[in-house]
């Protein structure tokens, strides 16, 4: 079946970096759009990216435009989120998705999810 894993969450200080990964298997997932969502406690989950089918349009919250990169490798059924410049506030666990429905990227309706990567920023 479907299936989507996160990987390269961990501690980092504020103004450094990490870089997610995220693995898909069990479909043809280089078709279709992908994203990035994160929840911090007490907190509902928040859109981060997202990423078309082709990799050549992106979307982005304005909380992280110019800090994050979201990029993906069809071939190695992967996509990945370059996290730089990172701040306490975008402490959390952050999640990929992806869904086999035509939508606009701007619509953050996804079906399929990973079960997150711990990220932690510390002052």
């Amino acid at each position: 079946q479907a299936q989507l894993v996160e990987s390269g969450g961990g501690l980092v200080q504020a103004g450094g970096s990490l870089r997610l990964s995220c693995a898909a298997s069990g479909r043809t997932w280089g078709t279709y759009d992908m994203g990035w969502f994160r929840q911090a406690p007490g907190k509902e989950r928040e859109f981060v990216a997202a990423i078309g089918w082709s990799g050549s349009i992106t979307y982005y919250a304005d909380s992280v435009k110019g800090r994050f990169t979201i990029s993906r490798d069809n071939a190695k059924n992967t996509m990945y989120l370059q996290m730089n410049s990172l701040k306490p506030e975008d402490t959390a666990v952050y999640y990929c998705a992806g869904r086999f429905i035509r939508r606009p990227l701007t619509v953050l309706q996804y079906e399929y999810w990973g079960q997150g990567t711990q990220v932690t920023v510390s002052s």
